[in-house]
Parts: structure tokens; C-alpha cells; sequence
């Protein structure tokens, strides 16, 4: 399940909930007991792809052997 990020805006604390997709825009109470809470946007870093790894760069101006 995705872990999603919220901050109240009473007491200005952040804090996160897993929960499945279906409930992410659902109300988050903040530990603290607050409900004036928003969430927040959150970014993933993905590298490779689904055959692999990603290819290293192999040099050069081109990308091939051209700039030695």
C-alpha cells in the first residue's frame, strides 16, 4: 500500500499514513488530534525500467566512442 504524506495546519506537524489508493483523499486526523489537515504532493525517484537497469552513459560528446 502507498504511503502518503499530510501536514496539519493547526500545529504545523507532518506525518504520514499507509493506506490503500482508494482512501487517499480520504479526511486524516493528525496525531495530535486535529482535523484541519492537507496532503501533501510527493515525488517517487524511478530509475531503470521495467526490462533492467538503465544504461550508463558510455562518454564522450555522442555517447559513443568518438571522444576519446
Amino acid at each position: 500500500m502507498p504511503t502518503y504524506a499530510y501536514r496539519c495546519r493547526e500545529c504545523t506537524d507532518t506525518f504520514e499514513l499507509v493506506r490503500p489508493m482508494s482512501e487517499s483523499n480520504a479526511p486524516a486526523a493528525c496525531p495530535g488530534g486535529h482535523a484541519d489537515t492537507v496532503k501533501l504532493l510527493t515525488t517517487i525517484a524511478l530509475t531503470g525500467s521495467a526490462h533492467g537497469p538503465a544504461a550508463a552513459p558510455s562518454g564522450g560528446c555522442c555517447g559513443g566512442g568518438c571522444c576519446s
